[in-house]
C-alpha cells in the first residue's frame, strides 16, 4: 500500500514541478529543492500508510512535529511547509484534490533572523588578502591565474551583490574592456542591469590578461571557466577558496561565504545612504519585502542622524 502511494506521490510531485518550470520559470536549483522537500514529506506519509492524494491536515501537522523532533529549525520547517502548501494549492486548483488540507495548517513560529554581515573593515581585509596573493611573484603562471581569478570573483561579488550562481555563470563578454554594466539573468530568467565599479573592472582586466598569457582565453565562453560538467567554476569551489582566503585574512571562515558578501554589498550601500528600492533592484529581489531584512541598517542610520544632527540631541 505504501509503495503504490509513493508512486502516486511521485506523479503528483512531478506535475507540480512541471508547472513551476513551465509557468514560473523556476531555476534548476529551486526545482531540486522542492523535489527533495516534497519527497521527504511523501516518505513520512508512507510510513503512516498515507499519500499526498489522501493526506489530511492532521497528517501535515504530524509531519511538522516530526521535523521538530529531527532537530529542524522553525525556519527550515517553514520552508518545507511552504512547499507543501504550494503543492496542495496546485492540486486543488487542477482538480486533483477536492480540498486543500494545508490551508488550515499554521506554520511554526519563527523570528526573522538578521542577515550575517561583514563590516567594511573586514571586507577590506579580505580584499587586501586577495591582492597580496595576486602580487606575490609566483613564477608559476597557473598559480598567478588562480590568484587573479579569486581577486576578480571577490571584487565583482562585493561590487555588484550578485547571487553566487549568477557570478560563476557570467559569460566571457562580461569582461569586455568597455563594459560599464552587467546584464544578469537571475531567478526565473528575469534580467536586470547591474553597474560595475572601477575596482571590479580592473580585477576583470587583470584576470583576463593572465588568461590570454596562459592561452586559455579562446577555450571557453565563460568568464570563470572550469573543466567540470557545467563548463564554469562551481559555487562550491568558489566558497571553499573564499573560506581559505578568510582564514588568511584573520577572519573566521565559518562567518564568510559568497552569500555573506552579497549581504555586505546591500548593507554597506544602505549605511552610506542608498534607498531600499534601489537596493532591491540591484539584488534582483522580486518583492521589496525580501529586501526589508536590511531595515535594521536603515534604523541604525536614522538613529545616528537624529543623534548627530538634531539640535536637541547635543549634550
Amino acid at each position: 500500500m505504501a509503495r503504490s502511494a509513493g508512486a502516486s506521490d511521485a506523479k503528483l510531485i512531478e506535475l507540480f514541478l512541471d508547472m513551476l518550470a513551465a509557468e514560473h520559470g523556476a531555476a534548476t536549483n529551486t526545482l531540486q529543492a522542492y523535489a527533495a522537500d516534497l519527497a521527504d514529506f511523501s516518505g513520512h506519509l508512507a510510513t503512516n500508510r498515507r499519500g499526498i492524494g489522501n493526506a489530511r491536515s492532521d497528517d501535515i501537522r504530524a509531519y511538522l512535529s516530526a521535523l521538530a523532533a529531527r532537530g529542524f529549525s522553525p525556519t527550515s520547517a517553514a520552508r518545507r511547509l511552504s512547499a507543501i502548501r504550494q503543492l496542495y494549492r496546485f492540486l486543488y486548483l487542477e482538480g486533483h484534490r477536492s480540498e486543500d488540507p494545508a490551508a488550515a495548517v499554521d506554520g511554526p513560529k519563527r523570528g526573522r533572523p538578521l542577515p550575517k554581515v561583514l563590516s567594511i573593515a573586514e571586507v577590506d581585509r579580505l580584499l587586501a588578502a586577495a591582492r597580496t596573493r595576486l602580487e606575490n611573484p609566483d613564477p608559476v603562471l597557473a598559480e598567478r591565474l588562480r590568484a587573479a581569478r579569486l581577486a576578480c570573483l571577490l571584487e565583482v561579488l562585493y561590487g555588484t551583490g550578485l547571487r553566487v550562481s549568477e557570478l560563476v555563470a557570467l559569460p566571457l563578454s562580461a569582461g569586455s574592456r568597455d563594459t560599464r554594466v552587467l546584464m544578469v539573468r537571475g531567478k526565473g530568467g528575469k534580467e536586470r542591469i547591474v553597474p560595475l565599479n572601477d575596482a571590479a573592472k580592473r580585477a576583470m582586466a587583470e584576470f583576463l590578461d593572465l588568461r590570454r598569457q596562459s592561452g586559455e582565453a579562446a577555450k571557453s565562453s565563460w568568464l570563470f571557466p572550469s573543466f567540470g560538467e557545467s563548463g564554469h567554476l562551481t559555487r562550491q569551489h568558489f566558497a571553499r577558496e573564499l573560506k581559505a582566503l578568510a582564514a588568511a585574512a584573520g577572519l573566521r571562515p565559518a562567518a564568510v561565504s559568497p552569500h555573506v558578501l552579497r549581504h555586505a554589498f546591500a548593507s554597506h550601500l544602505l549605511q552610506n545612504g542608498a534607498d531600499l528600492r534601489s537596493v532591491q533592484m540591484l539584488l534582483g529581489h522580486a518583492d521589496i519585502s525580501t529586501t526589508q531584512i536590511y531595515t535594521h541598517v536603515l534604523d541604525e542610520r536614522l538613529k545616528s542622524l537624529v543623534r548627530d544632527l538634531h539640535p536637541l540631541a547635543q549634550d
